[in-house]
């Protein structure tokens, strides 16, 4: 049976009312990102970070797998897939029901925190109740007093060694790679449907739009991607 690999962008979780970052209206068009540096280095930085990021879970906080991620998951359980490597921070695909073990998260995920200096974990709920007890300041580290950060990659951060190694890894391993909902303009994360094709692979797009790499690709559907992961999902 040939081996598969999803590589998912914001795309996928659209119809789960999750807003794109870069498309006209998207909440980078209306919010300037705040560098990873720049969160370092200013209290003031860190306190709108988190107020942006309490902001977004009102807006989105109750949102659930859409139909891209339940046929992901069936396709990952039933060993059509190797895996899935996405872009997304909105931990729908572990909702979905894709194991940490088949899951490389490239841009981490918002649904927890950790300290920058300790690595220790925290709850979305323990830094509200701080963060609104303190009249909307970030709460530093218990543990050592560093600066406590939603477990995403931000502008300017370095990007995961271990995570990279894995999507790589994948890559290189499947027979067809599936980019969905990804606009393939943020790297290095683009780059691994350019390095799966190169070894080999077969690389298909399914995306709304156009994407920089539609004329490198084998196959482009620009489609429903719910619509089109469901028909792939119950194809035998």
């Amino acid at each position: 049976m040939r081996a598969g690999l999803a590589f998912t962008g914001a795309g996928i979780s659209t119809e789960c009312g999750i807003p794109d970052f870069r498309s006209p209206g998207g909440l980078w068009t209306r919010n300037r990102p705040i560098d990873f540096d720049e969160f370092v280095a200013s209290r003031t930085a860190r306190n709108e970070a988190w107020r942006r990021r309490f902001a977004m879970e009102q807006a989105f906080g109750g949102a659930q797998p859409g139909r891209g991620h339940k046929a992901l998951a069936d396709m990952v359980a039933d060993g059509r897939l190797l895996g899935v490597v996405t872009q997304n921070i909105d931990g729908l695909h572990q909702a979905s029901g894709v194991p940490d073990s088949k899951l490389v998260e490239l841009h981490g995920n918002s649904t927890y925190a950790t300290c920058l200096d300790c690595g220790t974990r925290y709850e979305l709920p323990w830094v509200r109740t701080r963060f609104d007890a303190a009249g909307g300041a970030a709460p530093d580290c218990p543990d050592c007093d560093g600066p406590i950060k939603t477990a995403t990659i931000s502008f300017g951060q370095a990007m995961p060694v271990d995570e990279m190694a894995r999507a790589r890894k994948l890559s290189l391993a499947c027979d067809v790679f599936l980019a969905i909902g990804s606009s393939l303009v943020v790297y290095p994360a683009a780059g691994f449907p350019i390095e799966a094709k190169r070894a080999g692979a077969e690389l298909v797009i399914i995306n709304r739009e156009a994407t920089e790499l539609d004329d490198f690709a084998d196959l482009v559907i620009h489609a429903d991607i719910g619509d089109v992961l469901e028909g792939i999902s119950t194809a035998h």
